[in-house]
């Protein structure tokens, strides 16, 4: 490679492995990846009380359409976008489910989920360092890698669905409105610090390569745009 690019590679976390079965990790990456969490948790609902399907029907025909899709994803060889997201969004709503289904059908609790999924998603990290010898999402190259990606991904999915609904349930922190903001108001200082050293840090130090002054110039714009429509709408409302 070339020093133009791996400049290119350092600034726009472009991908190096023409193999690679996942998608280049950008902002866009992220923005669809929380669009999918969201419409898992809500999707989960609709099919199981909007439609009336009930939790072991909804779960048993999600998972079989997820099968058939990530059977789908095996057999392609290289990256194809919407056979992928598709499988982010299908295993984002089964994820969902068994968690649900483990908690209202059988009777598991949320505090067993949280262990167990946990247990689960470190186990599967670790057999898949042992054997393969990486976890880099820039080298899913094989099918037992992917095999060991779509795993934790699913893993993930219903890890976060435990643990949220552990934290709203179980603690009952949304019932006190101000214990939540300050709660919120903590954890998001050291999350968005993660994010902004996300995007601005080196690839080869595990960031997306734009840079502080991009990084900086991009949130001050998201800032100002978002200041001026709320601007706008007070305005409005007078």
């Amino acid at each position: 490679m070339n020093t133009i690019d791996a400049r290119i590679d350092m600034n726009f976390g472009r991908q190096t492995n023409p193999l690679n079965k996942l998608p280049e990790v950008t902002a866009a990456f992220w923005l669809i990846k929380l669009m999918a969490v969201t419409m898992g948790e809500t999707a989960a609902d609709y099919l199981n009380v909007n439609l009336g399907l009930g939790l072991s029907a909804a779960s048993l025909m999600m998972t079989v359409i997820l099968i058939g899709t990530l059977a789908l994803q095996l057999s392609h060889r290289r990256y194809v976008p919407w056979v992928y997201w598709l499988n982010v969004a299908l295993i984002s709503v089964v994820g969902t489910l068994l968690t649900d289904y483990l908690v209202d059908n059988l009777g598991v609790s949320l505090v067993t989920c949280t262990v167990t999924f946990s247990a689960l998603l470190a186990a599967t990290f670790a057999v898949w360092c042992r054997i393969e010898g990486t976890l880099s999402i820039h080298d899913v190259d094989t099918a037992l890698r992917e095999a060991f990606y779509w795993l934790a991904t699913l893993l993930t999915f219903a890890l976060g669905t435990a643990v949220g609904d552990l934290v709203a349930e179980q603690f009952a922190l949304g019932l006190d409105g101000i214990l939540s903001f300050w709660l919120i108001y903590i954890l998001t200082r050291p999350l968005g610090a993660s994010f902004g050293d996300l995007l601005s840090q080196p690839v080869v130090y595990g960031g997306m390569g734009y840079g502080t002054i991009m990084t900086s110039h991009g949130f001050l714009a998201v800032i100002a745009i978002t200041f001026g429509a709320m601007t706008i709408m007070q305005a409005r409302q007078k």
